[in-house]
């Protein structure tokens, strides 16, 4: 992480501990375009790209602003929620929904005024003011010109109307065509697992204007954990893609790269084999409804039963219902460890646990934690669901 993007998450962590652990959750990487920062959802991980120089340009308190920003946009799934909507008209409504709550932006960033409209407003209200319902064209541009609409529930924003078209969005948008990597469903529980860790780690010190949003996010999932893990497998599955020139896209012809999969989906499933997991129904069901996805395509599980080590490796072979148990203390370093051996390397860790031990300090694979009702969240990074039988 920069220097200046560590102080400035520093000083969050002081003034609004809530919004710095926040952070923390959030996988960080260098931004090389023209916008200070940029955050999106790729494949089930949150991601926060910050261009140094440009970050480092503003003030101390809009650098703050402008992370405050980002994290209202992740909080709200705001890339994720784009989907088939117009991108120019969704990208700004979620700025006017987000922006006049932000005190330390800079000064031309796009506001409700500015359009003629009123505050406090959600992104799909202002999507729907701003967007023509005759758009029918491609969703990359506006799609509309500067006539003024008929009765139709539309604001007209002609000629008469003030809008400050030079306001553009401050942040990196363009990252957002990668959320469409992360189902909606599993983005939701990506999030809700960072926001009860930063609640925790924050004790309980929420700002005021998303409070009643942070405690719909700790408010139990109404999720099937089912749905979760097949969404997170099958996202696991699409970073197993990936271009090649070697043979010719059907539809484009040479000029086209096309698309070669990997035969076999691997994972990696670990089993922590303390008391609490070691449940005939809850690895019953688990191990169920990982005999349901392997059945939808080629998939290659190992399964690691470990507590302060690896006790056993298996073949997955139609579940992980054995009932074993290997005492002591429990450390869940060394399935990552294991992981790391892998030749080929897994498409994703799946940890059946209850959260309690070491973990790394961070995981280049991406994770899901399925915790038992009474578990604890392991670490600030990997996506969460909790059994519910």
């Amino acid at each position: 992480m920069s220097r200046v993007l560590e102080n400035a998450v520093v000083r969050l962590l002081k003034r609004r501990p809530f919004y710095g652990q926040f952070l923390l959750g959030c996988r960080r990487e260098e931004g090389r375009g023209e916008h200070p920062l940029g955050v999106t959802i790729r494949d089930g991980a949150p991601i926060l790209s910050i261009n140094a120089d440009r970050f480092g340009g503003f003030e101390p308190h809009m650098q703050e602003g402008l992370l405050e920003h980002g994290i209202k946009h992740l909080l709200h799934l705001h890339m994720s929620r784009r989907r088939e909507r117009n991108r120019h008209d969704w990208d700004i409504a979620c700025d006017l929904a987000i922006n006049p709550s932000v005190a330390d932006l800079p000064p031309d960033v796009p506001v409700p005024a500015a359009y003629g409209l009123e505050d406090g407003l959600a992104a799909e209200e202002y999507y729907a003011l701003l967007s023509s319902p005759f758009d029918t064209g491609n969703l990359d541009g506006n799609g509309t010109g500067d006539a003024a609409r008929d009765a139709g529930g539309h604001a007209s924003l002609g000629e008469g109307e003030q809008r400050n078209s030079s306001a553009g969005a401050i942040d990196d948008h363009s990252l957002w065509d990668e959320a469409d990597s992360t189902p909606l469903r599993l983005a939701e529980e990506v999030v809700r697992g960072m926001v009860r860790e930063a609640w925790h780690k924050s004790d309980g010190q929420v700002p005021g204007d998303v409070r009643e949003l942070v405690e719909g996010f700790l408010t139990p999932s109404s999720i099937p954990w089912r749905q979760v893990l097949r969404q997170f497998v099958a996202t696991a599955g699409r970073i197993g893609r990936r271009t090649t020139w070697m043979r010719e896209h059907r539809r484009f012809g040479q000029s086209t790269p096309g698309i070669r999969k990997r035969h076999r989906l691997n994972l990696l499933v670990g089993v922590d084999v303390s008391d609490s997991t070691n449940v005939a129904e809850l690895r019953e069901a688990f191990g169920r409804e990982l005999v349901r996805i392997a059945r939808g395509r080629e998939t290659q599980i190992t399964v690691l039963y470990a507590n302060s080590r690896i006790q056993r490796i298996d073949s997955f072979k139609g579940g992980v219902a054995e009932s074993y148990h290997g005492g002591g203390f429990t450390d869940l370093r060394p399935v990552f460890d294991y992981a790391r051996s892998m030749q080929p390397r897994p498409a994703a860790v799946i940890y059946l646990t209850d959260g309690i031990g070491p973990a790394p300090e961070a995981m280049e694979f991406p994770t899901l934690w399925v915790l038992t009702q009474e578990g604890e969240s392991p670490a600030p990074w990997g996506v969460e669901l909790r059994l519910d039988v």
